[in-house]
C-alpha cells in the first residue's frame, strides 16, 4: 500500500504537503481533497459495527475537521491541512486498511483517482497563488 495515498509509508506534514504542491493545489482543493477523504472514511466508520462504537463518536458533528490539529493553524504556517489529512491518514491506515481485502483497496485506488481529478478541478477555479521571489540565502 505505501506510497499509493499521500499519508501511506512514512509519512509527515511535510510529505503530504509536498504532495499538494506536486499537483499545484490552491487551499480550496486541498480542503477538497481532504474533505473526500474525510467522507470516505466517516461512511466507512458509520457502517462498520466494531468501528462505529469505538470511533464513531469522531465523525459526528457539523463539520468536518478531524485530528489533532482540527481547527487549528498556530504553528503550523500553511500546514493545516496536510496535518490535518496527516491525523486522518493515520486513523485509516491503522483501524481501516486492515480490514480492508485486494479488492476494496483497489476500488479506493479507482476512487482516489476521481478525487485528485475534482481537487485538480477546483484548483483550475482557483489557483494557487504565485509564490514571492525570495533571495536563496534570505533570513526574514
Amino acid at each position: 500500500m505505501a506510497g499509493h495515498f499521500p499519508f501511506s509509508g512514512k509519512a509527515n506534514r511535510v510529505s503530504v504537503y509536498a504532495f499538494f504542491e506536486a499537483h499545484d493545489w490552491s487551499l480550496e482543493a486541498q480542503e477538497k481533497y481532504f474533505e473526500d477523504w474525510y467522507e470516505w472514511t466517516k461512511n466507512y466508520v458509520l457502517n462498520d459495527a466494531d468501528l462505529k462504537a469505538s470511533k464513531g463518536v469522531l465523525f459526528t458533528g457539523e463539520h468536518f475537521h478531524f485530528g489533532t490539529h482540527a481547527d487549528h493553524d498556530f504553528h503550523l504556517h500553511g500546514y493545516a491541512i496536510a496535518t490535518r489529512l496527516l491525523d486522518l491518514g493515520e486513523f485509516i491506515k491503522g483501524a481501516i486498511f486492515p480490514k480492508m481485502d485486494h479488492d476494496a483497496l483497489h476500488a479506493l485506488e479507482h476512487e482516489h483517482h476521481e478525487w485528485v481529478k475534482a481537487a485538480d478541478a477546483v484548483s483550475a477555479e482557483h489557483p494557487r497563488p504565485e509564490a514571492p521571489e525570495i533571495g536563496r540565502y534570505r533570513h526574514v
